[in-house]
């Protein structure tokens, strides 16, 4: 969203990031002739840096690339660099704003008595990746299904809110907006978290339960160890030590740090994308869909210091979710107090989020729906079928079960 302290300025992208890691991912091939023509976009100063052109003739030949790159990859990060597309949606009137936060009204123009869907997001991404682009937003789908969304969008953290603890944002600002959110209009409001959202909204409905009339989870994990073996258990508190390490420097989990940790998660598909990416028509739908999501990703939030270390120390290292040992405000997190209705949807591709880690959470909510969308953890939310994998299925549920909220 807009009017930020971090924003790039035009066709100046600083992804993908961490940029230096991309270039070392592409020094995997033994040259070969095709390397010469991406050469020119890895020149700064040159026009086709941000945007593209013919050569100018005049221009001295291109050099060769050294042996060990891989030009398919170079050239879909630099055709990635270079691309027109930006992302120009407006974003709707504010219901609410506390300091960097905004709840965002996507459905004010909706008559009275609509249902109200409060989405929590992620803290880590930006929140727009529910309103990425015309036909590719959550938020605009619910609305058209006379579902009133109001989106929460973090910000960006100021030099106060990166002491915030979890606490802070349960227990102060997620309540506070939840406040407005039913002192507009005049009645409970269901309530949304998507990936690490999610587990703020199940302490959120847990404690407020006077507030939130249903509750629905959208790729939550839960079991943070599900499906690791006991050797990548062991990293954990390595993990934990370099997280901790970086935040000393600047109060908060840098952006890079956490894109590096995502990209070692695989990374031989972040390479293939790039090169998939390098041999699409640049000026297709589906070119234009790829810079969209590869703009949010690249587009992240640093992590406040006091956060990082109870997601890390507490969420990961000591899995304090689905054992029972997370607090918010000196109060356990317990699910056995969420008597709404509840949706649970466990994407069956998802990568991020494993579903076993999500499926974990729906068996402790016995009355929990649970929706099983075939498709990713990102796609769910905003690919071409998210429509009919995601946002009816839920636009669906709420309409049945708002009487009971």
């Amino acid at each position: 969203m807009t009017d930020r302290p971090d924003a790039p300025g035009p066709l100046n992208r600083r992804g993908p990031r961490p940029l230096l890691l991309h270039l070392l991912m592409a020094m995997t091939a033994p040259s070969s002739p095709g390397c010469a023509p991406a050469w020119p976009n890895w020149n700064p100063a040159s026009p086709s840096w941000n945007a593209p052109g013919p050569p100018d003739p005049a221009d001295p030949p291109p050099p060769e690339l050294p042996a060990g790159l891989d030009p398919a990859l170079l050239a879909g990060i630099a055709a990635y660099r270079r691309h027109p597309y930006h992302r120009d949606l407006p974003d709707p009137p504010a219901l609410w704003q506390e300091g960097s936060a905004r709840l965002l009204d996507y459905g004010a123009d909706l008559p009275a008595g609509a249902p109200t869907l409060l989405v929590v997001p992620s803290l880590i991404n930006r929140a727009y990746v529910l309103d990425l682009a015309p036909g590719r937003s959550g938020m605009r789908y619910l609305a058209g299904q006379g579902i009133r969304p109001l989106l929460l969008d973090w910000g960006w953290p100021d030099a106060a809110e990166r002491r915030f603890t979890l606490t802070d944002l349960v227990a102060g600002r997620l309540e506070r907006a939840l406040l407005a959110a039913v002192a507009a209009t005049r009645a409970k409001v269901a309530l949304a978290g998507y990936c690490m959202g999610g587990l703020l909204a199940v302490a959120a409905a847990g404690r407020r339960g006077d507030l939130v009339g249903a509750l629905a989870l959208l790729a939550v994990p839960w079991d943070f160890h599900a499906g690791l073996s006991a050797e990548q258990r062991a990293l954990l508190p390595q993990l934990r030590a370099m997280v901790a390490g970086a935040c000393a420097l600047t109060g908060a989990l840098p952006v890079d740090l956490l894109q590096y940790l995502f990209a070692m998660q695989d990374p031989a598909a972040i390479a293939a994308k790039f090169r998939s990416f390098g041999a699409m028509a640049q000026n297709s739908a589906r070119a234009r869909q790829f810079v969209a999501l590869e703009d949010w990703l690249n587009d992240g939030v640093p992590l406040p210091a006091p956060i990082a270390e109870e997601v890390f120390a507490g969420w990961y290292e000591a899995n304090s979710p689905a054992a029972g040992t997370w607090r918010i405000a000196g109060l356990p997190v317990d699910t056995a107090r969420l008597a709404m209705p509840c949706l649970v949807a466990v994407p069956a591709a998802d990568r991020i989020v494993p579903p076993a880690s999500a499926l974990a959470l729906a068996t402790l909510i016995a009355h929990a729906h649970v929706l099983r969308p075939g498709a990713g953890h990102i796609g769910m939310a905003t690919g071409a079928r998210a429509g009919s994998h995601l946002w009816r299925p839920l636009a669906e549920w709420l309409r049945t079960v708002w009487p009971a909220g």
